[in-house]
């Protein structure tokens, strides 16, 4: 007898080729049987009218604390993530020496939106190095599998101490080695990578770049030759490319001498709206000369969310601001109604003209709960078609649902106010699907629901310009991704793959509105954003949520490479 068997399904097995009707059958945590099962199973489940996937595996999470506290880890395993993958962006918690905590946490802090008193609160350190911060992983059991990257912040201080957290020093030759050693031996020990950052969006919460903002190319290509003796093992990097071609053969070096493959982000962005095909350019060139160069592209555009409990309003500039921040929910929405707060909050000037550009772009800002919207949706043209100041129409949308309204600030891949760019960037042979930053800004941004938004926008929800093959989509969060990182046992329904499946009710499948809710450690708040639509989660051959909900089955485990 089977463990389970899912009946009667309509199953896109994650190979790209055509759907078809079968079961699935399920034993010892392996598909075992696809297609007319006649065997029975201990438990079953009717899957007629439904899709039935392979779990999603989703490459670019920051879970990197929460892994280490919570054992659902949300809110991906709402979004039928059976497979995160942390340590990305060159931030992460491990190596790191006793007593130098701080400055790890307060890199998390500014570069990823995580509080750094819910990380002092929630993360226990229990180890020094990257291979007893793995154990410390695989100790704890979890609804889904997590797997783990080296960070180059981390491995730079942990080498360089105080001089490693200033990306303008550079490391001497032996300080090099000493990071490439240590990163083989993560690898070894079951890092699936490495990771690093040369973005100056990435900055510590006391104001301090990412140390790795202009690492040497000694440096990098030194890790990775080191990395490459551990024969497994990739590259993941952020970039602003400010050496432009410099930077691309830095890159291609590092694949060159270690043999792994690398893959960076990559979005539109507003001040160079064609310049992504240049560097889908560069990945063709790369591939054609041998050297595998990915891309993770977001499922939509990257955006914030702003609001009253939010991180950031397009008042948290305002003098008057400052006070009202300090109150509870409830006292600061009975002020934000009173008729002279809210006077005097909308006759101020924001004291903080460079965060007014980020959060006071009314022609890009938007309701939130449509993820493509028109330019004639935003605040700005609503305010013209009602004679007042965006301002006042912004005001008047973060006072909704009792003031815990948010609004939708696109910030990557919307600069024709269209994911046209997004639609042609998941074409490109090179590209995944990525940067949903599950467990990170939480804040700011809530895409940890990307998966569900690419499967649900892409193949079936889109008005506005065209959709994409539901086979290809499944294809590119679940096989593609895995492939990515090196892990050949998962994101197919396939006898002998690893039995993560979703059963999915394609009809309701979408995201929720976001929202805020109060359930970190210490009561820090998050973003949230739900799903509909999953019927049932399957990680190792165990149910782990019914639409919706935890059944309480914890496979989930530690993924070494």
């Amino acid at each position: 007898m089977h463990d389970l068997v899912i009946r009667g399904g309509t199953i896109v097995d994650g190979s790209g080729g055509a759907r078809f009707s079968g079961d699935v059958a399920i034993a010892g945590g392996r598909i075992v049987e696809v297609g007319a099962v006649s065997g029975r199973g201990k438990r079953e489940l009717d899957a007629r009218g439904l899709l039935v996937t392979p779990g999603w595996v989703d490459v670019h999470t920051h879970y990197d604390g929460q892994a280490t506290w919570d054992s659902l880890i949300s809110p991906s395993c709402w979004h039928g993530v059976t497979t995160a993958v942390i340590g990305n962006c060159g931030v992460g918690f491990a190596p790191v020496k006793p007593g130098t905590h701080d400055y790890l946490i307060k890199l998390m802090e500014g570069v990823e939106d995580i509080p750094g008193t819910v990380l002092w609160e929630g993360v226990q350190w229990a180890w020094e190095s990257f291979p007893e911060y793995l154990d410390a992983l695989a100790s704890k059991p979890r609804a889904i599998d997590i797997a783990a990257q080296v960070p180059h912040a981390a491995l730079r201080f942990y080498v360089m101490g105080e001089r490693g957290a200033d990306h303008t020093e550079a490391p001497t030759p032996a300080e090099i080695d000493a990071m490439g050693v240590l990163a083989r031996d993560a690898v070894r020990a079951g890092a699936l990578g490495f990771t690093t950052s040369r973005t100056k969006n990435h900055r510590a919460s006391d104001g301090r770049y990412t140390p790795s903002l202009t690492a040497p190319k000694d440096e990098l290509v030194g890790i990775a030759r080191r990395m490459g003796e551990a024969g497994k093992g990739v590259f993941e990097i952020v970039s602003d490319f400010a050496g432009r071609d410099a930077e691309w053969e830095m890159f291609r070096e590092m694949i060159r001498v270690s043999g792994r493959t690398a893959s960076l982000s990559l979005a539109q962005a507003d001040q160079s709206p064609e310049s992504f095909r240049g560097a889908l350019a560069q990945l063709d060139a790369a591939n054609a000369a041998g050297l595998p160069f990915k891309a993770q592209v977001p499922a939509r555009a990257i955006g914030v969310m702003l609001g009253f409990e939010a991180s950031l309003n397009p008042f948290c500039g305002h003098p008057s601001w400052q006070e009202l921040a300090k109150l509870a929910p409830k006292e600061r929405l009975a002020k934000l109604r009173s008729p002279e707060v809210r006077a005097r909050l909308l006759g101020e000037k924001s004291a903080a003209p460079g965060l007014a550009v980020l959060v006071c772009a009314f022609d890009k800002i938007f309701r939130s709960g449509d993820y493509e919207p028109t330019a004639e949706q935003s605040c700005a043209a609503e305010a013209k078609r009602r004679g007042v100041a965006p301002e006042v129409v912004a005001y008047d949308w973060l006072l909704e649902d009792e003031g815990r309204a948010l609004l939708y600030r696109p910030l990557l891949n919307y600069a024709n106010y269209c994911l046209d760019a997004t639609h042609e960037m998941l074409q490109h042979p090179h590209v995944v699907p990525g940067l949903g930053d599950g467990g990170a800004h939480v804040g700011l941004i809530s895409d940890g629901s990307f998966p569900t938004f690419l499967i649900s926008h892409w193949a079936k929800d889109r008005t506005r310009g065209p959709k994409l093959p539901l086979e290809k989509l499944v294809k590119a969060q679940s096989a593609d991704t895995a492939a990515l990182v090196g892990l050949t046992d998962r994101g197919r329904i396939a006898v002998g793959m690893k039995a993560d499946v979703n059963v999915i009710d394609f009809d309701a499948l979408g995201v929720t509105k976001p929202e805020i809710a109060y359930d970190l450690p210490t009561g820090g708040k998050r973003l949230i954003q739900r799903a509909r639509g999953y019927v049932a989660t399957v990680c190792s051959g165990a149910v782990t949520f019914e639409r919706g909900e935890s059944t309480g089955e914890l496979p989930g485990v530690l993924v070494r490479s």
